[in-house]
């Protein structure tokens, strides 16, 4: 039983549609990304990290290059069984099981990315990885700091924090001091806490109209970590998600319950395989796949 996995944000790189542009789906794609968005989104995938890397540029970007990794898959008769996305990730595993078609995620995407930046100001929230201690002490730990929370269980040695800069400063300071290993994330805001219901307010708008289908196959979901092929509740966790926690781990354990074998990871960097290696979990990159040449 094999899954397919989508990254989320931090998996962007300068140059990225350069090295997707080999695929035989890129052209198409890339073309159809720029006409809904009215963007020179190549130009920016090629260009300053700096501004890749803001939500509003970094989302439509990860969630292209990884579709056309997926179409790739899919033309060559790879298959799959179940699929799960990190964060903006989610976005791309909905695309690809066929809830929504590709204009209409790469159209969300950015609109997520700008309604993220709009929902607080710049400078203000922080995220911070937590190592080689527990979800659960992490937990107790995040209890004595004002506006701070557990945004991402990514695995059994890694929870992400997430919440306001002076707080995550405070947190890091503590942990030092106490032995325990803490890495600030570089990012543009505290994802995935109630800092962004703003936001989720926002995508709904986009949304609450929409028709979402029965996906292909089913979708383990980011706010409960088990599996859904329902249109409306799948509706309904996409826009949880991104004010809430992303169960991760809890997904992946889940997909092992039900019989996964093999995880795909889909993306342009190695970072969802990175993060479960200590996992002993049998996951590959596409591009390690047999007969993937990029």
């Amino acid at each position: 039983m094999r899954a397919f996995l989508f990254p989320g944000q931090g998996s962007q790189y300068s140059g990225m549609a350069e090295d997707f542009s080999v695929l035989p789906d890129w052209n198409y794609y890339s073309k159809r990304a720029e006409e809904v968005l009215n963007l020179n989104l190549i130009d920016i995938m090629n260009g300053n990290e700096e501004v890749l890397k803001l939500t509003e540029n970094a989302q439509p970007a990860i969630y292209l290059a990884s579709y056309v990794g997926y179409k790739f898959l899919e033309k060559n008769g790879v298959t799959y069984h179940i699929t799960a996305g990190h964060s903006l990730g989610e976005y791309t595993a909905f695309a690809a099981a066929g809830v929504y078609d590709f204009d209409f995620g790469i159209y969300l995407v950015r609109k997520r990315g700008e309604y993220i930046s709009e929902a607080i100001e710049p400078g203000k929230g922080s995220m911070a990885a937590v190592l080689r201690i527990s979800p659960s002490q992490v937990e107790e730990l995040v209890k004595n700091y004002e506006g701070l929370y557990v945004a991402n269980y990514n695995s059994s040695t890694q929870t992400v924090i997430s919440g306001l800069k002076i707080s995550i400063d405070k947190f890091i300071n503590d942990c030092k001091e106490k032995g325990i290993r803490v890495a600030e994330l570089v990012v543009s805001g505290p994802f995935h806490t109630p800092f962004l219901k703003s936001a989720r307010e926002k995508l709904i708008g986009e949304i609450e109209h929409v028709k979402f289908n029965k996906p292909k196959v089913p979708i383990v979901l980011n706010s409960t970590g088990k599996a859904s092929t329902d249109p409306e509740e799948l509706k309904y966790y996409l826009l949880e998600q991104i004010a809430g926690p992303v169960y991760w781990y809890q997904s992946i354990k889940y997909m092992l319950a039900l019989g996964v074998t093999e995880f795909i990871e889909i993306g342009p960097k190695n970072v969802l395989l990175n993060m479960l290696k200590r996992e002993r979990i049998n996951i590959k990159h596409f591009r390690e796949f047999e007969n993937v040449k990029l």
